[in-house]
């Protein structure tokens, strides 16, 4: 028996006062981080530059002694590995060149050949699992492939992923063998993760509410079973979180469909609900709104309790319902801490 409240929730144990970390831990609202970024230069000079990078995953856990670190990485890593052109807008976010046609889709490498362009990351893990203190828990992530997807058609991020949606319609095939290229990415870089030290590896599909009936079995569950049980027979006991943001109804089941130890969920389904509909298949990561990250006070108290009371009858990971916003008061973080820590 592990040590680690982390992984001893995501192996199914209600423990008394949940295991905490938030999505975007290492970010923008720290000043220390926007020390280290200054000094990287760029963003994606961060990400691959292993001693920053480990750094900035530290620094969260310095300050706050959450209960796991995360990865300091991006989604858009495995593109980048892939061949596409990457790069980041100050303010507006990341550019890619597109992929929408058979001859852009031909430029790409395989998935067996992305490995050399992510050593830096690799090294990040083995870094931190060195660094990292005795207690805390270290996650590996991928972006899902339908959520990659959407940023490699379009070429940046989009409100509807309405380019995505459109190619999925008029070239089925294409889009099909894009996300069969992206899955298979995928299962390669998490094993490799795991192999550096990621202890569970979480699954992030930031844009699964956008698909719909079918099409969410066919592009967002099917692909995250496929990955989360090609890495059980490769990594046997490896934990796998994952996240089909905004999916509502799609959580209940995903889990027992997908074979993932843990179903994170977002703030526009409601704790108790979640509870009902979630928790009995196993651990539930969440989903305190990040709003609260921002304005404190009585009502990030009462909410944080209310959500820990919700799920104090099963395995519970205690996070955010998406990523803490660089506006978001360092304050405020330690105030949920030590809420959650009370035994709320």
């Amino acid at each position: 028996m592990t040590d680690k409240l982390l992984l001893r929730a995501l192996a199914g144990e209600t423990l008394p006062i949940p295991p905490i970390w938030m999505m975007r831990q290492a970010g923008r609202y720290l000043p220390e981080y926007r020390a280290t970024r200054a000094e990287a230069g760029d963003f994606l000079s961060l990400c691959y530059t292993s001693d920053l990078a480990a750094e900035v995953t530290l620094q969260p856990i310095r300050r706050y002694g959450f209960d796991a670190a995360i990865l300091f990485a991006d989604i858009l890593l495995i593109p980048d590995a892939l061949g596409a052109d990457l790069w980041f807008v100050t303010g507006e976010g990341p550019r890619l060149s597109t992929i929408t046609t058979e001859a852009d889709f031909a430029k790409l490498k395989g998935a067996d050949d992305i490995h050399d362009h992510l050593a830096p990351v690799y090294e990040t893990l083995r870094i931190l699992s060195r660094e990292l203190p005795a207690e805390t828990a270290l996650i590996g992530f991928a972006g899902a492939p339908w959520t990659v997807a959407t940023y490699m058609i379009a070429g940046r991020g989009t409100p509807d992923q309405g380019p995505a949606h459109a190619l999925k319609a008029e070239n089925r095939a294409l889009f099909e063998t894009l996300i069969d290229r992206l899955t298979d990415a995928t299962i390669e870089y998490l094993s490799m993760q795991v192999q550096a030290g990621a202890e569970t590896v979480k699954l992030f599909d930031s844009w699964a509410g956008s698909l719909k009936g079918d099409e969410f079995i066919r592009y967002a569950v099917e692909p995250a079973k496929r990955i989360i049980a090609e890495l059980k027979a490769r990594h046997p006991g490896l934990p796998v979180i994952a996240f089909p943001r905004e999916a509502g109804e799609g959580y209940i089941g995903f889990a027992k469909t997908t074979g993932a130890d843990c179903v994170a969920i977002d703030n526009s389904v409601s704790a108790a609900w979640a509870a009902a509909n979630v928790q009995v298949d196993g651990c539930v990561q969440g989903n305190l709104d990040p709003r609260h990250m921002v304005t404190g006070g009585d009502d990030l108290v009462a909410e944080t309790r209310r959500i820990v009371k919700a799920f104090s009858n099963g395995p519970h990971i205690f996070n955010l319902g998406h990523g803490i916003t660089p506006d978001a008061d360092p304050a405020n973080v330690q105030m949920m801490i030590d809420t959650v820590r009370e035994g709320a």
